[in-house]
């Protein structure tokens, strides 16, 4: 991406890579891959946020799945749909502002480490797992709690 965005102010555009792009997009067309668009953001994103983005597509597999099971209506459907984007978009707006608050007492020179509150035989991949499982509970559970009853009103939704 660096090299396309400098190609296109610059002049010097790296056109090999231009032409291979354009190749693999027909050939990914061609082929009938489902969402083309995933597939190339997937190429040229780094492995920690193409993780991120597929545990999110987990999450919301199984939301469909459980969802589907309880044998919903359409109105449930879009209510289970909206609350988990409202919920995601919320823990997403949540971690953008945690990470202002650390880099503002990174900043002011606090230690935010958590080693005074934590024993040093707890490593920090369990906790981080056992966040990310407590996070999937909850982006699973909140959408399905706020399916409401069948006789409720379909909720407005986008059309698309």
């Amino acid at each position: 991406m660096a090299m396309l965005s400098k190609g296109i102010v610059g002049g010097d555009m790296a056109w090999p890579l231009v032409i291979v792009g354009i190749l693999l997009g027909l050939a990914m067309i061609m082929i009938e891959v489902k969402s083309v668009m995933l597939f190339a953001v997937g190429m040229y994103l780094p492995l920690g946020t193409t993780f991120a983005i597929f545990i999110g597509g987990v999450i919301r597999w199984i939301t469909d799945n459980l969802r589907d099971r309880r044998g919903l209506n359409d109105a449930q459907k879009a209510r289970v749909e909206n609350a988990g984007v409202l919920t995601a978009s919320g823990l997403i707006a949540g971690e953008a502002l945690c990470g202002l608050a650390i880099a503002g007492l990174v900043g002011s020179g606090h230690d935010v480490t958590l080693v005074k509150w934590v024993p040093e035989s707890v490593m920090p991949m369990v906790l981080a797992f056992v966040a990310l499982v407590i996070l999937a509970i909850v982006m699973v559970l909140v959408p399905l709690a706020n399916a409401g009853r069948p006789e409720d009103p379909a909720p407005p939704t986008a059309i698309m």
